[in-house]
């Protein structure tokens, strides 16, 4: 079988270490997160996404390298052109993709072409390997993963203009923009009536679901499901369990909000030897009859508080992912291209944690032509 080739980077030049080891800084972000994780493993992942497989037809990419360039794009929130753009004005990508400093770099389109691989492969089976891998590597590398694993989920607004592009579009006997996309209801926000009072009312929006299991303790997300906004929470749970326990994560207690408080949810963990923090409907220890003194017990005991304590470090993660990565809106049209969105932010989320407890050190600002 022949060998696997892959473009030569950083060869051919004048310019040597010397001026990366002078522009780019020890402690640099990029420079922590190259040391910290085996970007290797990832070559064999995804190299089979290619047709030729590294083997057949001219020398392409070695696909950890573009997964370099699509995690420098979620870094910093930039699209593909704006990505490309920074890391050709950008001695520190450039030496984190291990590019010569006068070589160029790959160009928009080979990023937007190996995307489209993961996106019309329609599985995330890939995505999930790479979430798995960090995972597996923080472990490796010393990250502490706590007992507590809280569950959650948060809503992405798809990129349509819904009372405008798809009224025309349906005028015009075409389907919607994005039709893996749905109508939900996500909390609540606060409006004026028409009397200018303000009062609370439920927050619809129409796009997709990000369900999240997330380690308490190392706060790195471990599991993900991918739903349309329509879709329940507390029914994913199970997937997001299974997940979990794939990885063999050191966990005993699963806390979430009241979404995920249902029967066959408690009866799963205790199954699973696991204790439940799912947060109780008031029903549960409200109810005039023998049977709510389990529920009364579960209320009152150490795991089921602890968990509790927990769950607002999720919603701190999701603030995170929509503050700085994009994460409120869509970033691509269709539920393959949303799934790739999260796994992305979950993966730039896990590696700046990552590096920050491995070496203290913390991604700062936003991408700039010096940085």
């Amino acid at each position: 079988m022949s060998v696997r080739r892959y473009k030569e980077l950083g060869t051919g030049t004048f310019f040597g270490e010397l001026l990366y080891e002078r522009a780019v800084p020890q402690g640099h972000f990029l420079r922590e997160l190259e040391r910290v994780v085996d970007w290797t493993v990832f070559t064999e992942q995804l190299v089979t996404l290619y047709r030729g497989k590294g083997r057949v037809g001219r020398p392409p990419y070695d696909p950890a390298v573009i997964l370099k360039m699509l995690v420098v794009a979620f870094l910093y929130e930039l699209s593909e052109r704006a990505t490309e753009a920074y890391v050709n004005d950008s001695l520190s990508a450039k030496w984190f993709l291990g590019l010569a400093a006068d070589e160029a770099a790959p160009d928009h389109s080979t990023l937007t072409a190996f995307k489209q691989r993961i996106i019309e492969g329609g599985s995330e089976e890939y995505l999930k390997a790479l979430l798995e891998e960090i995972i597996r590597q923080a472990l490796e590398a010393g990250v502490t993963f706590g007992a507590i694993q809280v569950v959650d989920s948060t809503h992405t607004i798809a990129d349509v203009n819904v009372a405008k592009d798809d009224q025309r579009r349906k005028k015009e006997g075409k389907p919607p923009r994005d039709g893996g996309a749905a109508w939900g209801a996500k909390g609540k926000k606060t409006v004026k009536d028409e009397t200018g009072k303000k009062v609370r009312v439920t927050n619809h929006f129409y796009g997709y679901k990000a369900h999240v299991s997330m380690n308490a303790e190392a706060e790195m997300i471990t599991s993900v499901v991918v739903t349309p906004g329509n879709r329940t929470d507390g029914k994913q749970f199970p997937t997001l369990l299974e997940r979990d326990q794939e990885q063999g994560l050191p966990t005993e207690i699963y806390s979430a909000d009241r979404a995920y408080d249902d029967t066959d949810n408690h009866h799963r963990l205790e199954e699973a030897g696991l204790r439940s923090s799912l947060t109780l409907n008031d029903y549960r220890t409200q109810k005039k009859d023998a049977n709510k003194s389990v529920w009364v017990r579960m209320v009152a005991s150490e795991g089921y508080q602890a968990g509790q304590r927990e769950r607002y470090k999720i919603e701190r993660k999701f603030g995170e992912a929509k503050a700085c990565h994009g994460l409120g809106r869509c970033r691509y049209v269709g539920r393959m291209g949303y799934t790739l969105q999260v796994y992305l932010t979950a993966i730039v989320l896990n590696l700046k944690r990552m590096v920050r407890v491995s070496t203290g050190t913390s991604l700062r600002g936003r991408a700039t032509a010096s940085a």
